[in-house]
């Protein structure tokens, strides 16, 4: 009697415990639905500002143009002119020259910029302790951006320049005789300005990723004998890892794209690739500028792959 009742108290208990799987997939389906609700309105300005205008840039680069209309017809001409001479096996064509001056400002402003930007970010995350000093010292950072781009470059004309406070300084103390040519309007000023605009961008990851570090790993290395250049280098760097692979697609992606601070920098006498892009633009050929703009996007794109397959961003952060 007691055997055949068991299954009988079993079974409402079964039955109330069956729909709870049901309850709990109908709940995580009302949250997935809300995710994307609220995803939604950021997903709209990706789409809005970014996507579509992508796009359009894309189209019209295979546009024909003249003199003073474009035609919207399909051509490959522009990436052709793009490319013209480049495989003709004699000396480098217009466009690998322009990109090599702009990979070396790229590299330049990369090198300097992650010096500079590691040397503040670790000072500021492991030899300042307090929060409210650590808050204070990045404010200080930001002062830069109080004002626009184009006003801080040209802070450094009465300084570089020819009779600036730079010669002035150096020939009254004799070190110098002459003024030095070579301080504005010269790839020094470009990669001087590209270290003033960008080091923030370095320094913001790179601190990040140097506040998640866990200090008893510091500890430990120092209990077991490291000395502190053995430290940073086999234990904070490769854990800043993600912070220094984003703060160089912030750096690289803001360079290859300049055409402000090389122009205003340069004198307007240096190449760079952003400043063939504005050039066609101030001469209305869009289609030549659209081509030249999708071509630089494939470059930044190889640039971002190639830091993505030397660290894993996802895994790492």
């Amino acid at each position: 009697m007691s055997t055949a009742t068991a299954p009988a108290h079993a079974m409402p208990e079964a039955a109330h415990a069956a729909p709870a799987p049901v309850g709990l997939a109908a709940a995580t389906r009302r949250q997935r639905r809300l995710a994307y609700w609220q995803a939604m309105p950021l997903g709209l300005v990706f789409l809005v500002f970014f996507l579509v205008p992508l796009a359009l840039t894309l189209v019209v680069s295979f546009w024909e143009y003249n003199e003073y209309e474009i035609i919207p017809a399909f051509t490959l001409q522009n990436y052709a002119d793009v490319f013209e001479g480049c495989l003709s096996g004699g000396e480098l064509c217009t466009t690998f020259r322009t990109y090599l001056s702009t990979l070396k400002f790229c590299l330049l402003g990369w090198a300097a910029t992650l010096s500079i930007g590691f040397t503040v970010a670790y000072f500021v995350a492991f030899h300042v302790r307090s929060t409210a000093m650590q808050t204070v010292l990045f404010l200080i950072c930001t002062i830069p951006f109080w004002t626009s781009n184009v006003i801080r470059m040209i802070a450094w004309v009465p300084l570089l320049g020819r009779n600036g406070l730079v010669n002035d300084t150096l020939m009254s103390l004799g070190l110098i005789r002459t003024p030095i040519e070579g301080l504005l309007y010269s790839d020094f000023s470009v990669v001087l300005a590209f270290i003033h605009l960008d080091t923030v961008f370095m320094i913001v990851p790179i601190f990040n990723s140097m506040m998640r570090i866990d200090r008893s790993l510091i500890e430990a290395a120092t209990d077991a004998g490291a000395t502190p250049w053995q430290t940073l280098w086999n234990v904070i760097v490769p854990l800043c890892k993600p912070g220094i692979a984003i703060g160089s697609i912030f750096v690289l992606t803001l360079i290859m794209g300049d055409f402000v601070t090389v122009g205003v920098m340069g004198g307007q006498q240096i190449a760079s690739v952003g400043k063939v892009i504005q050039v066609q633009m101030a001469y209305l050929q869009f289609p030549a500028a659209a081509a030249n703009a999708v071509v630089l996007l494939g470059a930044v794109m190889v640039l971002i792959a190639a830091l993505t397959r030397l660290i894993d961003l996802r895994r790492e952060l």
